[in-house]
């Protein structure tokens, strides 16, 4: 249903009929509205500069009374990786690398626990408070007291500490002076640098100056150690390698003390005789092959007996003139002079052959023979050689570690540190507390606070604190802004309203009830509702209120009716009369005439029918057709009838009362009400076909729409609104 008819925005209309109001719509907007988020700030812009004001003085109290003064003092060592050297040892002992490795290096050994354990014990840090725990005063409540008492809650054993020995008073005081170093490289260069830390600038200072010479100190001793540990080892070496290159010397000598042995030229004098023996067995050999080749030719000419070839075989001009005398028989006779001849030729050939057999026989001894010589002499020569190669490198050896030894030796009282010390701390300067750090991160902290306290609170805020607010979340226009009436009780309301006609509160519903005549020109309203979402919303301060202001309208008669029968209030704000109430004169119990308080007796400017305590349900009496009736008697009376009736969320008599009413005031209180309270209350009403004239923002706080940054924009509590109000 898009209309309904109501009787002056009633359920029986006098008047035209009314859209039924929509919902609200919701807006969507997922960007941060950044103006209004500085807007906010500044209007929590007290609230940050309390916060901020008590961080700064926190801040301050820590630096000038809590914190402990702590001072750093530096040294600077330059390390030297380009020094020249007396000798050239560096095969035996190196210096420091520049390297990034080594670097860091060098770092963690001035952090090493045995050059922290000689600066304690030459400081005597063991007896420093500082560095020795056991020494300071026992504090009232310490963390191991509270770790002893979440032990004793959770049923555990609680350690007992053993005795304060020498030893772990000294570990103690190496830890701490740890923890007190800070040793860094300067970039780019080789230089260190010794930072110390601690309460006193004296103390830092001598720290940081022992801890250097400690360095200094630890770097000759061990080069120190390791020369003596390198000569030690080099003349060991030595004796070992003397002993050695002796040995191989007597087995040289041994060796050459041989009968047998010849030189390297002797052996090439047996290799001549060797190659001139084997010639001379060549052609002794080649002799005998000739030697054995005649006699076989002779004997084989002797046999055939033929004078050619016997002639040819022996060769012999004898025999050829032997020949010549006769024929070859004759020659050939076995008496005959030419065969005794060629017998001496044979029997001469054969002992030359003979002769050559034996020679070559000879040669070939001694050839082997030299061929013996000289394979031995050749073995010994190559056995000579080799130890006496040998020899050569232990003496080499020998003589390079001698050459070492020496300048070892030497080194040992040359020896630097590879570092040198380029300043020494002077005096330590104040470090802690940085007074003008801590007091501007406080500073810092404190607005940070303070704003996020004000977001938070802005987040977290669920109240209406403008008219703007309100009328964009409920769609309805805001028709009264109604500040806090400066009263102690709700009896005082009245005479405040009569004695002040000119104070800001008094012109706030003033300015109510001129917009809620207006809200329908055509047909003004004449009874008025005021209602709420919850209780202690000011809904019946405002509607005693508006009915007093218009009973000040001339001619005019006004009734003010209790229609919160429940609660039954405005016997906190009139006096009692003991006059029949709203129930009795409904259920006719009473006449109207008995039932209604006059203007005057009740202190204020309007008639008043009071509410009364009844067995019957008053939201079932306010339905009935007498209680219709009633109202429009009192219509025929009463120019204006403004009725106090239930918040809307805790009984339905709102919702039935309005039905018999021209106007509804939905009263909110100021940045109290949640808002989905006051959305519900109005759904309520809109469930039954109720228009709502408008809102009323109530008791709105001066000074907090001031402290919220809203003081100069709105009504009756705006500043300039100062001098036209009494106060």
């Amino acid at each position: 249903m898009n209309e309904v008819s109501d009787r002056r925005y009633g359920a029986q209309a006098r008047g035209p009929v009314q859209p039924q109001m929509a919902a609200p719509p919701v807006p969507e907007d997922d960007e941060i509205d950044l103006l209004g988020l500085v807007r906010t700030l500044w209007r929590g812009k007290w609230l940050i500069g309390l916060c901020a004001a008590l961080t700064l003085l926190i801040g301050g109290y820590y630096v000038y009374e809590l914190a402990v003064p702590r001072y750093a003092a530096s040294t600077s060592l330059a390390l030297e990786v380009d020094r020249a050297q007396v000798v050239d040892l560096q095969e035996v002992v190196s210096g420091v690398s520049s390297d990034s490795q080594a670097m860091q290096t060098e770092l963690e050994l001035l952090k090493s626990r045995v050059l922290l354990g000689q600066v304690v014990d030459r400081l005597d840090l063991t007896s420093d408070a500082e560095f020795n725990a056991r020494l300071r005063p026992e504090p009232a409540f310490s963390t191991e007291d509270l770790k002893n008492l979440a032990r004793q809650v959770l049923g555990r054993p609680i350690p007992v500490p053993g005795p304060d020995t020498p030893e772990a008073a000294r570990n103690r005081a190496i830890g701490a002076l740890g923890g007190a170093i800070s040793p860094s490289i300067l970039r780019g260069t080789y230089v260190f640098t010794i930072r110390v830390v601690t309460e006193n600038a004296g103390k830092s200072a001598r720290i940081a100056n022992t801890l250097a010479a400690v360095y200094l100190e630890d770097q000759v001793r061990s080069k120190l150690e390791a020369t003596e540990g390198a000569v030690t080892w080099l003349s060991e070496r030595l004796v070992e390698l003397e002993a050695e290159l002796q040995e191989r010397e007597d087995a040289i000598e041994a060796l050459r003390a041989e009968a047998d042995f010849v030189s390297p030229e002797g052996l090439a004098a047996l290799n001549t005789q060797a190659r001139e023996a084997r010639g001379r067995l060549d052609l002794a050999r080649a002799d005998a092959a000739a030697a054995a080749a005649r006699v076989a030719e002779l004997e084989a000419a002797r046999t055939a007996g033929d004078l050619e070839a016997l002639l040819a075989a022996a060769s012999d001009p004898t025999l050829e003139r032997l020949a010549e005398r006769g024929p070859a028989a004759e020659v050939l006779a076995a008496d005959g002079a030419f065969l005794a001849r060629y017998d001496q030729i044979a029997e001469r050939a054969g002992s030359d052959l003979a002769r050559s057999q034996a020679s070559l026989a000879a040669l070939e001894d001694t050839a082997a023979r030299l061929d013996g010589d000289i394979a031995e002499q050749s073995e010994q020569i190559g056995r000579l050689q080799q130890m006496m190669r040998e020899r050569d490198a232990v003496s080499t050896l020998y003589e390079t570690f001698l050459t070492r030894l020496r300048e070892t030796t030497v080194q040992q009282g040359i020896q630097q540190a590879d570092a040198r010390v380029l300043s020494e701390a002077t005096g330590g300067s104040l470090v802690e507390p940085r007074a003008s750090r801590v007091l501007a991160l406080s500073l810092i902290l404190g607005l940070m606070l303070g704003g996020g306290i004000v977001l938070l609170r802005e987040a977290l805020r669920n109240g209406f604190r403008t008219s703007d607010e309100l009328s964009a979340a409920t769609g309805l226009e805001v028709i009264g802004q109604i500040p806090v009436i400066p009263i102690r009780r709700r009896r005082q309301l009245v005479p405040y309203l009569n004695d002040k006609p000119n104070a800001a509160a008094t012109e706030a519903i003033r300015n109510l009830r001129t917009s809620i005549l207006m809200s329908n020109i055509d047909t003004p309203p004449q009874v008025i509702a005021f209602t709420s979402s919850v209780p202690g919303e000011g809904k019946t301060t405002d509607a005693i209120a508006v009915a007093h202001n218009l009973g000040g309208l001339e001619g005019k008669r006004v009734l003010l009716l209790e229609g919160d029968v429940r609660r039954r209030t405005f016997s906190q704000y009139f006096p009692e009369t003991g006059r029949p109430g709203l129930l009795s004169l409904m259920s006719g119990e009473a006449a109207l005439e008995a039932a209604v308080v006059p203007a005057a007796e009740a202190g204020i400017r309007a008639d008043v029918i009071m509410g009364e305590k009844s067995a019957v349900n008053a939201a079932d009496a306010f339905a009935s057709q007498r209680f219709r009736d009633l109202l429009e008697t009192l219509r025929g009376r009463y120019d204006y009838i403004v009725i106090d009736t239930p918040p809307v969320l805790v009984v339905p008599d709102a919702r039935v009362i309005g039905q018999t009413c021209d106007a509804i005031v939905y009263c909110v209180q100021w940045d109290r009400t949640p808002r989905p309270q006051v959305l519900d209350g109005l759904r309520e009403l809109r469930s039954v076909n109720l228009h709502v004239a408008g809102t009323a923002l109530t008791k709105i706080d001066p000074r907090g729409m001031k402290r919220y940054g809203y003081g100069g924009k709105y009504g009756a509590y705006a500043r300039y609104g100062n001098k036209y109000y009494q106060q």
